[in-house]
Order: structure tokens, then C-alpha cells, then sequence
């Protein structure tokens, strides 16, 4: 069976689009169209339904493409495993990490691992951690500097970098600011919150901490964006949790009692696949930047 084929079908179900496709592998449509076609014809069995500009998955297709990710995973693997042993720390990394990490924490670690290894091609990615994570796990990144999931998959490797204590934060004129310390839980969730968004790592840390309180926190929003939380909070639309990492001036620190918050940054990896001599070089950095 043609890796090649088999890496233009996977690209075309994930993207549902030839013309994307294309983009992402820097083939023509036409030559994108012949891999599946040859793909089709040694398989004798139609694998994309085209409906317009759009295509979706057969029956036959949703059946390939499990079993297309994990060869292309091992053929991966393998010429990782092979041009190792050269013991040259060289070849495109591909990491994602969340914007938070990408802008306050991973900067001077890029920098020394850059100066150190200049022949390595880092492909970094800005993404949530949530995503990051499932993309290692799909192996479409190596390795991700992210928050860390309260409960990680079996086949997900993690390790701790940055302790991440996280503070209740509202506008200098919020009411709140008046109470004497510390606060109910039950007299903040008289007042709108700005969270995380559902689903998201740091969104979990701040409901279980709630969940035995059985109180309801009134969300007025919700966005992935902790620069987009301050703002919000700074001009006095609600309050919420952010990292003690970021406060500054504009905002004001609540006491809450008997709620103490934090979250753990580090780094996340397939443990079922090898790691390239550059994913290995930059495990090696990252405690540095403790």
C-alpha cells in the first residue's frame, strides 16, 4: 500500500477538502486526486463520498482511517528510531503549547535550545492544551508544553515543570473588594464570573474545587484566552481566576475560604513512541527552565 496515498487520504478525512489538502501537502489538487484514486482502486472500494465542494467519509473510508493513522505512525517512528542512531540532534520538531505558556514561560527555553541545536527546524504550534494533547496522542505532534490534564490517558507521558498557583481576581471598584477577608464561596457566587471555557484543563481545576461546595457559579462568559479574561476583569465585568503570573496593578486579589488553587504546566509525550535525539534534546532543556 503507497505511504504516500495513505498520507494524502488521511489529510483529505481530517481537512474534508482536496483543496486543503493540497495546501497542507503542497501537491496539486490533481496529484492529490491520484493518490486517492490509485488508493480506490488497489482497496476496489469508493473511500469519499463528493457532495458539492465538500467531501465526507464511506463506510470503507471511516474503516481506513484508523488503520491509515496508525501505519503512517509507524512508518514515522521507525525512520525516528533509524536516524537516531546517528546520535545527530537534527530534523523538524514539532511541539505545541498553549499561548499562555508560549508567551510567559517558553521564550528563554526556545532561545538557549535554539542556540544550542541550530539544525533543528522547531515547528511550534499555538493551541489549546486540550488540543495539543490530542494531538500528540494522534501523533500529529511530538511533544506538547501545555497544562497538564487532572486525569491523563494511559498512553500519554507527562512531567511537571512550572507549578501554576492560581488567584481570584476582580476590578479595584468590584464590591467584593470591601469584604473583609476571606470570602465565602457562596457570597463571590452572588456575582458573575469570566471563565475558561468548558472543557478546557484550568476550567476543571476551578470546578472541582466548587463541586463539593454544591454551589452554581454564575458564568457570564467564557473564552480560552486568560489575556482576554484580565481585560475583561480589569474593566469590571465579572471576576475571575487567573495565574498569580499575571496580575498587575489594574486587578485586586480576592481571599476565598477554604479554596486554595493551582494548575501544573509541563510537558506531555507519546509513551508507546520513540522520541526523536531533538524531542529528547528539548526534555533535557525544559527542567532547566524551573
Amino acid at each position: 500500500m503507497d505511504i504516500a496515498a495513505l498520507q494524502a487520504f488521511v489529510v483529505v478525512a481530517e481537512s474534508g477538502s482536496f483543496s486543503i489538502a493540497s495546501e497542507r501537502l503542497f501537491l496539486t489538487q490533481p496529484a492529490i486526486s491520484k493518490r486517492i484514486a490509485l488508493l480506490e482502486s488497489e482497496l476496489n472500494s469508493r473511500l469519499f463520498d463528493r457532495i458539492g465542494r465538500g467531501v465526507s467519509l464511506t463506510e470503507s473510508g471511516h474503516a481506513l482511517l484508523p488503520r491509515a493513522r496508525h501505519i503512517l505512525l509507524e512508518v514515522e517512528d521507525s525512520r525516528r528510531e533509524i536516524s537516531n542512531l546517528s546520535g545527530q540532534i537534527a530534523g523538524r520538531l514539532r511541539v505545541g503549547t498553549s499561548h499562555h505558556i508560549g508567551l510567559h514561560r517558553l521564550p528563554p527555553v526556545l532561545r538557549r535550545y535554539s542556540a544550542s541545536y541550530p539544525e533543528v527546524e522547531l515547528d511550534l504550534h499555538f493551541m489549546d492544551s486540550e488540543d495539543a494533547c490530542r494531538a500528540v496522542l494522534h501523533g500529529d505532534l511530538e511533544l506538547g508544553v501545555v497544562t497538564l490534564p487532572l486525569d491523563s490517558p494511559a498512553e500519554l507521558q507527562t512531567r511537571l515543570i512550572w507549578p501554576d498557583p492560581l488567584d481570584f481576581i476582580v476590578n479595584p471598584e468590584h464590591p467584593l473588594v470591601t469584604e473583609p477577608d476571606p470570602i465565602d464561596p457562596a457570597r463571590l457566587c452572588e456575582h458573575p464570573a469570566i471563565l475558561p471555557a468548558p472543557g478546557t484543563y484550568t476550567r476543571e481545576v476551578i470546578e472541582q474545587a466548587f463541586q463539593p461546595l454544591g454551589l452554581s457559579i454564575p458564568i457570564r462568559m467564557g473564552t480560552n484566552y486568560l489575556e482576554t479574561i484580565k481585560m475583561m476583569v480589569s474593566v469590571g465585568l465579572g471576576w475571575s481566576v487567573l495565574p498569580r503570573t499575571m496580575l498587575s496593578d489594574e486587578l485586586r486579589v480576592l481571599k476565598v475560604s477554604n479554596i486554595h488553587l493551582s494548575r501544573q504546566l509541563g510537558t506531555v509525550w507519546h509513551g508507546g513512541r520513540t522520541l526523536s535525539n531533538a524531542a529528547q534534546a528539548m526534555l533535557d532543556y525544559l527542567p532547566a527552565s524551573e
